[in-house]
């Protein structure tokens, strides 16, 4: 079987309870056809950079699946069909990434530095005086 990495972009007005059951049914998908899913990230409801029918913002989960092209062109097939589903990718890699993805760990990041931002969102660190 091969290693693949596969994200997909869900509509921003379903509920995070609906992109967790969207992902149990593309798992199931893929079980049925011999694969499993090693990992599920979900990253966050997150803003585009350009709109996708009519959305500026979407959910974005990342899967790494561990299947065969089968199961893979059936799960892209049922994605396809779903109009909650904007955009999806899946890329085969040659091995899968152990522990959080770069997305979350610059997630954990940003929540211990309060964002990197000082007071009044200037950015920190060591400026010299202004000369006028």
């Amino acid at each position: 079987m091969a290693l693949y990495e596969h994200i997909f972009l869900a509509r921003q007005d379903v509920s995070q309870q609906q992109v967790e059951e969207l992902t149990a049914a593309l798992t199931e998908v893929l079980s049925q056809g011999g694969g499993k899913v090693t990992k599920n990230e979900y990253w966050g409801l997150k803003g585009l950079s350009y709109r996708i029918r009519k959305n500026r913002k979407a959910h974005y989960t990342l899967l790494n699946i561990d299947a065969s092209a089968q199961a893979i062109a059936e799960m892209e097939r049922q994605m396809r069909i779903n109009e909650d589903i904007l955009r999806f990718m899946t890329v085969r890699v040659d091995e899968l990434e152990e522990g959080p993805s770069a997305m979350m760990q610059k997630r954990d990041r940003d929540d211990r530095d309060g964002g990197g931002r000082g007071e009044r969102g200037a950015p920190s660190g060591d400026r010299r005086p202004r000369r006028f």
